[in-house]
């Protein structure tokens, strides 16, 4: 057992934007250790964006916004039942689930229309900075599941 808590590691920036978002989306996207591989798909993403005449870092700001969820379910046993218990979302937490449903949503994207995973990645960035995706459509979900059951908040701990 883990005497005491982990301590929280400090991220680096990435290079070109300067922004730990940036990279802790490049350590999501790696696969395999290939940091070198995800940097390049990141920025190539980026430059798609840009093609559009948009600005990569507004519309990654405003697809978290529009990802990021602010409530979610957790399961609570009370006397042998488990409730699905309403709880707010913190914010560490909160960012590391829309990076999580960004990049979920961008893998399941279909094949036929995006050649490249860069590809995926910036539609999907575009179309969640926009309100719509799949990405949205989760954070709707889970916020709806919370709201269904809201009778179950006094078992909060």
């Amino acid at each position: 057992m883990r005497s005491g808590k982990a301590p929280k590691r400090d991220i680096q920036p990435d290079p070109i934007y300067n922004s730990k978002l940036v990279t802790k989306i490049i350590n999501k996207v790696m696969r395999d250790g290939k940091k070198s591989t995800a940097l390049g798909i990141i920025y190539k993403a980026f430059e798609e964006i840009e093609k559009g005449g948009k600005n990569p870092m507004t519309i990654l700001d405003s697809a978290m916004a529009n990802i990021s969820p602010k409530m979610e379910v957790r399961p609570r046993r009370v006397g042998g039942a488990s409730y699905q218990v309403p709880v707010e979302v913190r914010g560490e937490r909160r960012e590391s689930l829309g990076i999580r449903w960004l990049i979920g949503a961008a893998r399941s994207r279909s094949n036929k229309e995006f050649h490249s995973f860069s590809a995926k990645f910036a539609a999907e960035l575009v179309a969640a900075a926009e309100g719509q995706g799949a990405a949205v459509k989760r954070r709707e979900d889970t916020l709806r599941a919370a709201e269904a059951n809201k009778a179950f908040a006094h078992f909060r701990w």
